[in-house]
């Protein structure tokens, strides 16, 4: 690590792998908290008395919004009063109310519970990448978020494993439990190993004025806001697929024990398109990869959507168009989030809160959608993830004035973007 790329003021504290651990851990609470849920919910619902099964989804659409709607208050909050105190916060708060979920009597508790799981979690995703700013920078902070988020592609293989593994040999409730334990354990470790990394004179006052500019500015300007809607689409289509996948496997394919593998044979084709990704867009650039990716994504779903139609689904074709689906997705996903941040560098922190909550809330909504249309059949899932992915393009060429593939500049981007 060169001089260069550590902040000078920010070096105290855990070593370089230990620091990528902490970082990776904060991502994959997140994660577990969305994921290790889908085995258990027909158990939810027929023990607290869901009579509808798409009612069901709300365990995961619940956290969700609470996820997304909190992104917005917690990079100010850690602007001001810094990083490990509202990290504390939000950690206290994913411990409580995950408690709180494994305890609920009703299943309008739990919902409510689950929101304030969500509303914790919402400081992890923040805080993790302020933190390495504040602590890393260039080739440097590029490598922690790299290693970081290989941690975090292998928590959606993994999660809904773990989730079952835990159904094996304890009751539903002990998901959540274990959800607490995780987010405990954690807590004690950044409490004693992470210090403070934003410093006294680099706090900003909370100024209403300013925040709601520079939101103002993250919601008007064209490429921006045209990527974040995109992703926004994209992001609706995931969770179009995570809300339905639970049904889809035991109601559909009527095969259960197959379910947590062939998710983790669709979640592994986003993690390698991810890892491919990292590999080729400083030489191939963001657009020419994502705009492809958009393209495949949409012909992947609509030969999906025909041949659920026609009748000739199975496990088998849906493994293989969802996984190569999904893997389209992989690489839409970070490019679409980078070229949306691309003109908001002199707000990026508040630009980040501000696309964070759009994306997740309202692409949280568009799953919730397409998975309330379940009926017993793939078509609604994959019909929704198609118009996902051309409304997604619509968003796209508004950003890019009709244009795809290249940038609408005449010099090119150095990194090729």
């Amino acid at each position: 690590m060169t001089s260069a790329d550590a902040v000078p003021s920010a070096r105290k504290g855990p070593g370089f792998p230990e620091f990528v651990a902490l970082i990776a851990m904060m991502m994959a609470l997140n994660a577990l908290a969305i994921d290790a849920m889908l085995p258990a919910l027909p158990a939810i619902g027929d023990a607290l008395g869901v009579v509808e099964e798409n009612g069901r989804q709300w365990v995961i659409t619940a956290y969700l919004l609470g996820f997304g709607s909190a992104q917005i208050i917690y990079g100010p909050l850690a602007d001001r009063f810094g990083r490990k105190p509202v990290l504390m916060v939000g950690l206290s708060l994913y411990v409580l109310f995950s408690v709180l979920a494994a305890f609920a009597p009703s299943f309008d508790l739990l919902i409510a519970a689950r929101v304030g799981t969500g509303l914790g979690a919402a400081s992890l995703r923040v805080l993790a990448v302020s933190i390495v700013r504040d602590r890393y920078s260039g080739r440097t902070m590029a490598r922690v978020m790299s290693l970081s988020f290989l941690v975090f592609l292998g928590v959606p293989i993994l999660a809904p494993t773990l989730g079952q593994l835990v159904l094996t040999v304890a009751p539903w409730p002990w998901i959540f439990g274990v959800l607490a334990l995780a987010g405990g354990v954690f807590m004690l470790w950044a409490a004693i190993r992470l210090p403070e990394t934003l410093h006294p004179e680099d706090r900003m006052p909370i100024r209403v004025g300013r925040i709601a500019g520079a939101f103002r500015e993250a919601v008007t300007n064209r490429q921006a806001i045209g990527y974040t809607l995109a992703m926004t689409c994209i992001t609706g289509a995931l969770f179009g697929f995570i809300n339905s996948s639970q049904q889809i496997f035991f109601d559909v394919f009527k095969a259960p024990e197959l379910f947590t593998t062939v998710f983790a044979m669709v979640a592994g084709g986003i993690a390698v398109a991810s890892l491919l990704n990292a590999r080729l867009v400083e030489r191939l650039g963001s657009r020419l990869i994502s705009h492809t990716a958009l393209l495949g994504f949409i012909v992947m779903a609509a030969i999906h959507s025909a041949v659920t139609l026609a009748g000739y689904e199975t496990i088998w074709t849906f493994a293989v168009l969802q996984g190569l689906t999904m893997f389209c997705f992989g690489l839409i996903a970070g490019n679409f989030g980078s070229m949306a941040m691309e003109p908001m560098g002199h707000i990026a922190g508040t630009a980040s809160s501000a696309q964070g909550f759009i994306s997740t809330t309202i692409g949280s909504t568009l799953g919730f959608l397409i998975g309330q249309q379940f009926d017993g059949s793939v078509a609604p899932m994959a019909l929704g993830m198609a118009t996902m992915g051309l409304t997604a393009l619509v968003f796209v060429l508004i950003a890019e004035r009709g244009r795809l593939f290249k940038a609408r500049h005449l010099a090119p981007a150095p990194t090729g973007g």
